[in-house]
């Protein structure tokens, strides 16, 4: 048997480590990280970490600042309303097709998902809710068999992810927005117009406190 049967290629891992890095807030926004830096807190080599950095910047996770440094970027007012439009416009139709597919096996996911969010939530653990409601999200969003609509919504995340770990920062997680369980109902009930209005309401209370958090 192949040892190496089913490992991602370095490169890939890489980037991966440095995408959940940004998506989960480890890198705020603004904040100055070195090349050099990266590659030290991530115990990688410079190659495979400037072409994770190419990548990323590619996709507007991040911005090159010169002097071998990188920031994410700060969200503007007029960034999120982008946002905002491609969001609602990429991921409800994401949960309604989703949710012609249900199956006992997706419930049983995002219930157990859905029970580590409500956990983190109580507990006050920032960095557990951000993974395990990206966990949510994109486990319903995959029964929709959908790749490239997917693929946008993962790179939507990606450019708002730093922020939401800023509302988080200042507020707690007491706010945080959670529609999931709505959701749950409504795909146990083979209702997709009610998942779509469940996520819809889900990513607006998410990105109305990221706008409280931004200057006008």
């Amino acid at each position: 048997m192949n040892t190496q049967e089913g490992k991602k290629p370095e490169h890939e891992a890489i980037y991966r480590r440095l995408r959940d890095m940004i998506l989960f807030g480890e890198v705020e926004p603004g904040q100055p990280v070195t090349i050099m830096g990266l590659t030290e807190s991530i115990g990688a080599g410079m190659t495979p970490v400037r072409e994770a950095i190419r990548r990323l910047t590619a996709e507007g996770a991040l911005s090159v600042l010169g002097n071998r440094r990188i920031c994410v970027p700060i969200l503007s007012v007029a960034d999120l309303e982008e946002i905002r439009y491609a969001r609602l416009a990429i991921e409800p139709e994401l949960a309604f097709q989703a949710a012609k597919n249900v199956d006992s096996t997706l419930i049983r996911d995002l219930t157990a998902i859905d029970d580590q969010v409500d956990l983190a939530i109580k507990r006050g653990n920032v960095r557990t809710y951000l993974e395990q409601n990206h966990r949510f999200h994109f486990r319903l969003y995959r029964e929709a068999r959908a790749q490239v609509l997917q693929a946008l919504a993962a790179s939507l995340w990606l450019r708002v992810g730093p922020s939401l770990r800023v509302v988080c920062g200042l507020y707690g997680t007491s706010n945080l927005p959670d529609e999931h369980s709505r959701a749950i109902d409504a795909l146990t009930l083979g209702d997709p117009l009610k998942v779509r209005a469940a996520m819809e309401q889900d990513i607006c209370q998410g990105l109305d406190q990221i706008r409280s958090t931004l200057p006008d």
